[in-house]
């Protein structure tokens, strides 16, 4: 099985799907969703799902009368084990990342998280207009003592969203230090290294993004655009104020979690079953 998945994911585009539903784990995608996101034909696509399902890598669920499409995660490790344990015979000094092959970085990716430190988190969106500008503001407010917060946009506004100001101000958060921001401006060797960095918006994380330096924990918590949202001013401000709310309710189970005594892998798992709830749950 392991030959036949590395086999798989030698083809450029099949890569590239599993790469997408990686970086979108744990959300279903549909599959128009897929081949917009990678400008694929649907007779392309079902033959690369096909493969990918065959191999095991990627898991097929019907909801109604739809087909969502997921990286089925057991498989995606046993695959990782095969090649750490069996190709490297588990010698981390030889197969790890460059990025994180110093002793600080080998502690990080195997063991806990630092004690003694406060965090760095980037929330990431398209605009940072809105949603990544609620999450900077949630999570400083509730716990600027254990994190240092920003966030940032793949292709940001100019302005703020009037809307999203109205929110965070009806609420309480200081917003006059708030700008957008693009995502370069923490890269490079003078940017503060995250320890986390999550993308609150869908087409932030299907686009590709190199790898982060540190190899951050991550998360996909993407909702609703509230700035596409139609109709009157007080509808419109609705969908900010469901948007504020989903985030909330997340950063705050993001903020209660014991970092400091949880391994990757566990911290990891805490921060996917935060994205896994029902954005309902939030509301």
């Amino acid at each position: 099985m392991i030959p036949s998945r590395l086999t798989t994911l030698g083809h450029p585009q099949r890569l590239a799907l599993f790469r997408l539903l990686m970086r979108r784990y744990p959300d279903r995608l549909p599959a128009g969703e897929i081949a917009e996101v990678l400008d694929l034909k649907a007779s392309t696509l079902s033959a690369y799902l096909a493969s990918l399902m065959q191999a095991g890598l990627v898991t097929q669920h019907r909801v109604g009368t739809s087909l969502l499409y997921m990286i089925n995660m057991a498989a995606v490790r046993q695959t990782f084990d095969y090649l750490f344990l069996d190709c490297c015979r588990g010698r981390p000094e030889i197969c790890a990342p460059v990025s994180i092959s110093s002793d600080t970085g080998q502690a990080a990716m195997t063991g806990q998280i630092s004690n003694g430190k406060k965090y760095n988190v980037l929330f990431i969106c398209t605009g940072n207009s809105a949603r990544s500008i609620f999450a900077e503001c949630l999570l400083r407010d509730l716990a600027s003592d254990r994190f240092n917060v920003y966030s940032a946009g793949t292709r940001p506004q100019s302005d703020l969203n009037p809307f999203a100001l109205e929110v965070l101000g009806s609420k309480g958060h200081d917003t006059a230090h708030l700008r957008a921001k693009n995502t370069t401006e923490f890269t490079g060797e003078h940017a503060p290294q995250m320890d986390f960095v999550f993308t609150v918006c869908n087409q932030a994380a299907n686009e590709e993004c190199p790898a982060w330096d540190g190899q951050p924990i991550s998360g996909h918590w993407g909702m609703p655009d509230p700035v596409k949202a139609e109709g009157t001013d007080a509808e419109k401000s609705l969908a900010f104020q469901q948007a504020y709310g989903a985030l909330k309710r997340r950063i705050e189970a993001f903020a209660a979690l014991p970092i400091e005594t949880l391994d990757r892998i566990a911290l990891q798992r805490a921060v996917d079953e935060i994205a896994s709830q029902p954005q309902d749950t939030f509301q």
